[in-house]
Order: C-alpha cells, then structure tokens, then sequence
C-alpha cells in the first residue's frame, strides 16, 4: 500500500498537475485575459507592500532558479564539472536557506498585511489569501528540510530528487521509487510544491509567465477593485 500511494502521489500526480498548469494557463490567457494580473492594492500599507514584495520576490527568484537547475541538470554534468554532490549540498543549504529566510520574512509581512488590515482583507478574494498561505506554508517546509539536510551533506538524499524530478521530465515509470524512503518533510514539501502547480492556473501567480508588454496596446480598463469591495 505504502509504495502505490507513493506511486500515486509521486509518480501520477506530477503529471496531472503540470497537465493543469499548462492547460490551465493557455485557456485562462485565452479566454480571461483581463484577469491575467497580479491584482492591486498598493495605495494601503505601501510600505510594508514594497518591503515584503522585494523580500519575496528576490527570494523566490533565487528559490526557484536554483530547484530549476538543481533538479533538472543532469548529474554526469555535475560529476563532468568536478563538483562532488556533497559540495553541491552544502551550496544549496546556504544559498537556499538565506534565500528560503528572505522569501519566508517577505511572505510573512505580505501574509500579515492581508490578513490583518481590514480593508485590504475586504478588497482580497479567497484565492489570494489562500495562495499566499499555501507559498508561506511551503517555504516553512523549504526551511525545514534544511534541518534535515545537514545530516546528509554527503548529498546522498538530493540526488534521491534529482533522479525523481529528472524521470518525471524523461517519463520514467519507475521515478516515484527514487523517493519511496525520503523523510516525510520532503515528501511534504514535494507534494505542496505540486498543489500549488495544480492550482496555479485559477490564481493571481498566472502574471509569472508573462511579462506586461501586452498591456500597453490592450483596450478596455483593467478592474482592480470592484464597487462593492471599495465600500
């Protein structure tokens, strides 16, 4: 049972969540183009908007890239380089860890900001709440797997999910496996990370594969708060 729930969760459903988020994507563009932004509620709190934006926004940034790279880079090239897995786990636990705090602090005043300023929670939709929680959540897991990478600086375990990430990418029946006996937090932080893909497509994170040329030559207004939010 353990092995086809790993199988289902670790070996289905990253397909099923990167399907969504393609399709999802390319039909909301199509078809709500007017809802393909960021929303907006600059003019409260300015501040605390700009500082917990920058934080991040800079963190995710590096956050990402480096999970990009990290996973996806094939090992040989890494072994080709000369740099040893260890090496390379002892890059991503300093470099991921101050870029995770960033990341975590800046959520963490966007989060409060929403949910603690009256007005701006009134002016909010549930899927901008809920989205932020769930990227807070999941920076609190990132976070929490460095804790446990410092027992494997060997970087034994993150080539557990390099194998994974890279035989979903290549359709390998069998990548799950490589995860089957991972600790539970970064089965945690995986299946977050995929949810969050899943449902990507019907929240405000949509503005991340685009940038906002089109706007410039695009009719009609661009609806930041409606009527009723504003009373």
């Amino acid at each position: 049972m353990a092995e086809f729930l790993n199988h289902l969760v670790f070996g289905i459903y990253p397909y099923i969540a990167l399907a969504v988020l393609a399709i999802g994507s390319i039909i909301r563009y199509d078809r709500e183009p007017y809802s393909w932004r960021s929303g907006s509620s600059q003019l409260l709190r300015r501040k605390q908007l700009m500082i917990g934006s920058l934080s991040f926004h800079l963190g995710v940034l590096v956050i990402f890239f480096g999970h990009l790279g990290g996973l996806l880079t094939p090992i040989a090239l890494f072994d080709a380089l000369g740099i040893s897995h260890g090496a390379k786990q002892v890059m991503a636990i300093v470099v991921g860890g101050v870029a995770g705090v960033l990341a975590f602090f800046g959520a963490s005043l966007l989060l409060h900001r929403r949910l603690f300023d009256a007005r701006i929670r009134r002016s909010s939709s549930f899927s901008d709440i809920m989205i932020l929680f769930l990227l807070w959540l999941q920076l609190v897991l990132g976070i929490g797997t460095i804790f446990v990478s410092l027992d494997h600086l060997d970087g034994h375990e993150m080539v557990k999910f390099m194998n994974w990430a890279q035989g979903i990418f290549t359709f390998q029946a069998d990548a799950s496996s490589y995860v089957l006996d991972a600790h539970p937090i970064f089965k945690a932080h995986l299946f977050l990370g995929l949810t969050i893909f899943l449902i990507f497509p019907f929240t405000r994170l949509v503005h991340m594969l685009s940038a906002p040329v089109r706007y410039i030559w695009r009719s009609g207004y661009q609806i930041v708060r409606s009527k009723k939010a504003a009373l």
